[in-house]
Parts: C-alpha cells; structure tokens; sequence
C-alpha cells in the first residue's frame, strides 16, 4: 500500500507539474496581443508590400486593440528583414510581410542564404499580382505573336527591374515556353527600366502594371498581355499570355504574410483572421485593384501548397539560365 500511494502521489505531482508549465503559455495564447506587434518589411517604403500593409494595419489596430508597428528592414533582396523574422522569438509579436519571391525564388538564386526557408511558416497569400509585357510603339508590334515574329527574326532585348525579379523570370519562362530568345536589360527597379522602353533604348518590358499603366493610358507604351491566370483589373482589356498563344502559360505573384516557425496556432488564427479581414474591406480592394492588386486572404495549408509550387517552377527557371546573385 505505500509503494501504491507513493507512486499515485507521484503521478499527481507530475500532472501539476505539467499543468503549472503549460499555464503560462496558454495565459500568453489568451491573452495576445499585451504589447505592440511589429511587422517587418523587407524592402524600403513606398513599395507594393509596403503600400498595403500600412492601410491593412489601421484596421488591424482596431481589431486587436494593439500598435502595428511597421518596420522597414531592406537588404539583400529581402533577405536580411526576412533572416531578422525567421530568428525571432515564435511568440506572435514579429511577422514578416513582403513577395513571395523570398521563399520561392530568393533560396535558388542566392548563394548564401542568412536564414533557412523551413523557419518560416505561411500564415496568408494576401493578394495575387501579375507582371506587363510592353513595348514602345516604334517597334510596331501590337500581339505576342508579332513580337515573337520579330525576335525570331532579329535580335531585340528587353528591360527588367533587376536579375531574379518577377519580371526576368516570367519573360524567361515565356521565352523557353513560346521558343524565342531576347536579351535580358536589368534595372534597379521598374522604374528606371521603364524609362528606357519609353526613350526606346530598350524596345520592350516585362514589368509592375503600376508602373506602366499610366504610360499605356497615355498611349505611349503598348501592353501586349499580362503574365497572371487572369486580367489584370486596371487593364481589363489585355489578354493574358495565355490567351495571347502561350498555351499552359502562368506567372502570378504574391504578397505573402509568413511567421516564425512555432507560433501558436490560436494566435496565427487570430492575427491572420484581423488581416484578411482588413484586406477585404471594401475601401482597401478597390485601393488594391487600382495598384492592380486582387485579394486572396488564403488559408496557411492553402499559402504553404502555392508556395511550394511556385519554387520549384521558379527554381527550374533559375536552374535553366544559370541565374546566381550574392
């Protein structure tokens, strides 16, 4: 009978035990958020990751009744703000926001990675976007099929926002899907490169819809299709490349919300149900579809299977063209 109580006091204990460590993280999940949540942006301010999440955190504010601090941290192609995130304590305090591009194409094409893609977890594919293929009028090209034509014909490049951007990688896609070859021109960003296409220095442009729409509109450039699965809602009128030839043809991209890995579940719901909410506001979706945005507001099992898929299409596209940045 002693051993028997001894053994049953001894199971007790052992229960409390457990009970009294796991309260304090149930207290945590429970009560989050006690203090401000920060966001960390990887790119400087002013870009498309940027211009939403500082519009979804004034509604965010309100929901969870805490300061969304917004924390610019740009470097190496969005690898230093993202290592900053993946490094961080799991306790639903620091999120990472910004293109998808950090974990579908940044892991093939740099050659040393500060933080390991598997230390991050998708909480939300927030919104889908795609890329513009234009070209100056001069050219004389108004279809895909006609630039085609032309570049099998003679030489022609193209302008980028940089090596391993949206932009370079969907054209590459394009070039070994519809069997043509142009000479890659990259920029430091769409910007710069637009300016060109426009001066006619380079004749063409896979590049951000915001930042050629106005050019289009203004008859200066013309848009021969979008990369996307769908039209772009500021262009509604151009085809897509799919519909444009290019059967089987798709390149979307995303802004994607991603945590450390082994936040708890109830705080990822929780934070990620206040985002969504925001991003379908409906102020924010028509905001969204004038910077050629459409909201998505995905599941993370939904976020972690696109995810996946988009690496290893861009992963073989790297691979082909031997693309390698520091």
């Amino acid at each position: 009978m002693p051993r028997r109580l001894a053994l049953r006091c001894a199971a007790a204990l052992l229960s409390l035990a457990t009970v009294t460590a796991l309260a304090p993280a149930r207290a945590q999940t429970g009560a989050w958020p006690e203090r401000t949540i920060r966001v960390v942006l990887p790119f400087p301010p002013g870009g498309p990751s940027d211009i939403v999440m500082r519009q979804a955190a004034e509604k965010m504010q309100v929901a969870l009744k805490q300061t969304i601090l917004i924390d610019n941290k740009p470097g190496a192609g969005g690898n230093l703000g993202s290592a900053e995130v993946a490094r961080a304590a799991p306790d639903g305090y620091t999120w990472l926001f910004g293109p998808d591009s950090l974990i579908t194409v940044n892991p093939h094409v740099y050659k040393q990675m500060p933080f390991k893609v598997e230390d991050l977890m998708p909480v939300t594919i927030a919104s889908q976007f795609s890329q513009t293929l234009v070209c100056n009028p001069a050219l004389g090209v108004k279809t895909v099929a006609e630039l085609i034509a032309k570049a099998k014909a003679a030489p022609l490049s193209y302008a980028s926002g940089g090596a391993g951007v949206p932009g370079h990688l969907s054209m590459e896609l394009l070039q070994s899907m519809a069997g043509f070859q142009m000479t890659h021109v990259p920029y430091k960003g769409p910007a710069p490169a637009t300016q060109d296409v426009l001066g006619n220095q380079v004749p063409c442009g896979l590049l951000a819809g915001p930042t050629v729409l106005p050019h289009v509109r203004a008859g200066k450039l013309v848009a021969l299709a979008v990369s996307g699965s769908r039209r772009s809602p500021t262009l509604p009128d151009v085809p897509t490349l799919a519909e444009a030839g290019v059967a089987g043809y798709k390149a979307d991209f995303t802004l994607v919300m991603l945590a450390p890995r082994g936040v708890p579940e109830p705080i990822v719901a929780r934070f990620r149900q206040a985002f969504v909410d925001a991003l379908n506001a409906p102020d924010l979706v028509e905001k969204l579809k004038a910077g050629d945005q459409t909201v998505v507001g995905s599941t993370p099992a939904e976020a972690a299977a696109m995810l996946a898929a988009d690496s290893k299409k861009w992963g073989a596209v790297a691979k082909r063209i031997q693309l390698g940045l520091d």
